[in-house]
C-alpha cells in the first residue's frame, strides 16, 4: 500500500494541487478499499479485519461492527450462538447484484460493488442457522452521508430477493413517508430491469408492480399514506430515508407482517437528519448501544452499519470523510470540497453538509461526558461488607413516575475515590413497552434493577430502599431535586433521614459535574462494574452555557441518565467533603 497524504491540509490546496491529491488519494486506495473491477473473492471478513488494523479508515461504530463481526466469527455455531457464516450464501447476492444488474444511470456497463458494501451484503446474507440454513438478521441499518450508492444497492438487492433468494409468493416493499419517495427506489429497480437483457427476460414490469411470474413474487411501492397496510406477508422491504419518519406507525405494521415467513429482512436506509425524536434517532442509539456493549449480547438480529465522522471537527479535514461516505473514492470529491470551502461561510448550508454529507445530527451544540475508553478505566471493586457502619450521602431522582427511577447511596472513601451503591426502578408496563427487555431483565438479575407492578413507580418504592439501607450504612443525609419530590421528601423527613435540596442549574452542578468527570478520568469512581450504571455514564451529553458551566444531559429521549443525575445529586454534597473535610472521620477501605 502506498504512504497516504493524510497531513496534506488540502482545503488549502489550489486546484491543481488539489486534483494530484486527489488522483495520489484513488491511487493509494485502489485495488483493495476502492475497487473499479468486481472482485474475484467475497471481502466482507477482509473489510472487517482491514477496518480494525486501521488500514481502511472507518468511524468507531463501523469499527465496533467490524469487531463485532469478527468476535461473532470465533464463536460461531456453538450452543450459545448458533449462528454460522455461510460464504456462499453471502456471495450470492453480490455476484448477482455485479452479474445481472445494470446502472440504469451513469456511464457504466456493470455494477461493482465496493469492499464496504461486501461487509453489509455479506454480513446480512450470509449469516445463518448451524442447522435450519435460515438469516440471522431481520433488520439492518445502513445509515450512510448522501450520494453514497444506497439506492442503487437496495434496488439490485430487491431484485435479488424477488427472483433469486428461493422463496415463493415473496411480496417486495419499497416503504417510505410519501409515494413519490417510495417510487425512486422502485423506479430504479424497475429501470434496473428493464436495461438487463437477463432481467428483462425474467420480470414483468408495470408503472406501481414488478412482477416475477415464475415463483409468483411481486414488488410494489408504498408510502405512510397508504390505508389498509395489514396483512401484506412481508418476505423483504426497504424503507427509505426514515430520518423523515416521526412515528413507527408504517415500521410497525410491516414488522408484524412478517409471520408467515421463515426469513423475513427488512432494512432501513438513510442519512442523518433533524427529526430527533424520531425512529432513525432510536435506531441510530440501538445501534450504538449493541455495538459497544458487545458482551450483553443486545440485538444480536439486527445488523447495524453506522457510517459518519466520529466529530464535526473531522469536516474539516476531506482525508477523513470516508468515515461518513464510504463510497467517497466513486464520488465528484473534488466538486465537493470546493463546494464544502464555499458553502461553509454560511451558517444554513454548513448545517446541511453536517447532517447530509457527514452524516451528524443536528445538535451539534453538545458535548459527550465522557467516552467509553473512560468508563472503562473505572473498573476496581469493593466488597460492600466492608461499608458496613459507614458515612454516606443519598441521591435520587425521581425523573417520570411512568419511566425509569434512580437512588444512590454515596460513600467518600480515603484514597479520594467514592463508591457508589445504586438502585432503579422501572414499571412493568414500561417494561413491556421497551426494545430491549432482556437487557432489563440482566440489570434485574444483577440486583441493579427492580420491575415493579403496574403503569408507574410509586415513591414508596424508593424511600424503602433509603430506610433498608440506613440499617447497615450512615446516611448523612439525602440530596434532592425539588421537582416532583415534595412527597418523597416529606416521607423521608418523617422516617428520621435529613434531606438537602440540590438546585439543578448550570451554576450549582457544573462544580460537582466536572469533579465526577476528574474522578473518572483518574480512575476513582467505584460501582463494581455494574452494567446499568455504565449504561448510565455512557448516555450522559455534556451541555455548557456561555460561561462554561455544566450540566447534564441525555443523548435522546430513549438514553436514560436517571442513575447518574441520582449520583450527581449526592456528589453535590459529596464533593465539599472530598475537598474540605480534614478530620479523618472516613476509616480505611480497601480496594481491589
Amino acid at each position: 500500500m502506498a504512504a497516504n497524504n493524510s497531513k496534506v491540509n488540502v482545503l488549502d490546496l489550489n486546484y491543481t494541487d488539489l486534483n494530484k491529491w486527489w488522483e495520489n488519494y484513488k491511487k493509494d486506495k485502489l485495488g483493495w478499499a476502492y475497487l473499479e473491477k468486481p472482485s474475484p473473492i467475497l471481502l466482507t471478513n477482509l473489510y472487517a479485519e482491514m477496518v480494525c488494523d486501521g488500514s481502511i479508515i472507518a468511524n468507531k461504530d463501523v469499527t465496533l461492527a467490524c469487531q463485532r463481526h469478527l468476535k461473532d466469527l470465533k464463536r460461531q455455531g456453538t450452543d450459545e450462538f448458533p449462528w454460522i457464516f455461510d460464504e456462499k450464501k453471502a456471495w450470492r447476492p453480490i455476484h448477482f447484484i455485479e452479474e445481472k444488474c445494470i446502472p440504469s444511470k451513469g456511464n457504466y456497463s456493470r455494477m461493482v460493488l465496493q469492499p464496504w458494501q461486501h461487509f453489509v451484503v455479506g454480513s446480512l446474507f450470509g449469516w445463518v442457522h448451524r442447522d435450519t440454513g435460515y438469516r440471522r438478521f431481520r433488520e439492518g441499518l445502513i445509515f450512510v452521508g448522501r450520494k453514497n450508492g444506497k439506492t442503487t444497492l437496495e434496488s439490485g438487492l430487491a431484485d435479488y430477493m424477488a427472483g433469486f433468494d428461493g422463496e415463493r409468493g415473496a411480496n417486495i416493499y419499497f416503504l417510505s413517508n410519501s409515494q413519490d419517495q417510495s417510487h425512486k427506489l422502485f423506479d430504479e429497480a424497475k429501470a434496473m430491469i428493464d436495461v438487463s437483457p437477463y432481467l428483462s427476460q425474467r420480470f414483468i414490469t408495470g408503472r406501481s408492480e414488478i412482477r416475477f411470474p415464475k415463483r409468483k413474487c411481486s414488488i410494489v411501492p408504498m408510502s405512510a399514506d397508504k390505508n389498509n397496510k395489514d396483512g401484506e406477508n412481508l418476505h423483504f422491504a426497504v424503507f427509505d430515508e426514515i430520518h423523515e419518519y416521526h412515528d413507527y406507525k408504517l415500521i410497525n405494521v410491516m414488522k408484524r407482517s412478517r409471520g408467515t415467513r421463515e426469513q423475513p429482512l427488512i432494512v432501513y436506509i438513510s442519512t442523518a437528519g433533524t427529526v430527533l425524536d424520531g425512529p432513525l434517532m432510536d435506531f441510530v442509539d440501538n445501534g450504538q448501544d449493541c455495538l459497544t456493549n458487545y458482551d450483553d449480547h443486545i440485538d444480536e438480529r439486527t445488523f447495524y452499519y453506522l457510517a459518519r465522522l466520529d466529530n464535526v471537527q473531522e469536516m474539516n479535514d476531506p482525508n477523513l470523510w470516508v468515515k461518513a461516505n464510504p463510497n467517497i473514492c466513486l464520488m465528484k470529491t473534488i466538486d465537493l470540497i470546493t463546494d464544502f470551502k464555499k458553502d461553509r461561510r454560511n451558517p444554513s448550508e454548513l448545517a446541511d453538509w453536517i447532517t447530509k454529507q457527514f452524516n451528524i445530527f443536528s445538535e451539534t451544540d453538545e458535548l459527550s461526558f465522557v467516552n467509553t475508553e473512560t468508563i472503562l478505566k473505572n473498573n476496581r471493586t469493593l466488597d460492600v461488607k466492608e461499608l458496613l457502619g459507614r458515612e454516606c450521602v443519598g441521591g435520587y431522582d425521581l425523573s417520570e413516575t411512568e419511566d425509569f427511577t434512580a437512588a444512590c447511596l454515596e460513600f467518600p472513601l480515603d484514597d479520594g475515590s467514592i463508591f457508589l451503591l445504586e438502585k432503579s426502578w422501572i414499571p412493568e408496563a414500561r417494561f413491556k413497552r421497551d426494545k430491549n427487555p432482556d437487557r432489563i431483565k440482566e440489570w434485574e438479575k444483577a440486583g441493579d434493577m427492580e420491575i415493579v407492578p403496574g403503569e408507574y413507580v410509586n415513591y414508596e418504592y424508593v424511600l424503602e430502599w433509603f430506610v433498608e439501607n440506613s440499617k447497615k450504612y450512615n446516611i448523612s443525609w439525602i440530596s434532592y431535586d425539588r421537582y416532583k419530590a415534595l412527597y418523597l421528601n416529606k416521607e423521608l423527613e418523617t422516617a428520621g433521614f435529613v434531606t438537602n435540596r440540590v438546585i439543578q442549574g448550570f451554576v450549582t452542578l457544573s462544580g460537582p459535574m466536572q469533579n465526577f468527570k476528574e474522578l473518572l478520568l483518574d480512575g476513582k469512581v467505584i460501582f463494581n462494574n455494574s452494567r446499568l450504571f455504565r449504561w448510565y455514564l455512557n448516555n450522559v451529553k455534556l451541555k455548557k452555557d456561555r460561561n462554561d458551566n455544566w450540566m447534564p444531559d441525555k443523548l435522546s429521549k430513549s438514553r436514560k441518565i436517571d442513575g447518574f443525575a441520582a449520583a450527581l445529586n449526592a456528589h453535590a454534597t459529596v464533593v465539599d467533603k472530598l475537598i474540605g473535610d480534614s478530620n479523618g472521620n472516613v476509616g480505611f477501605v480497601s480496594l481491589r
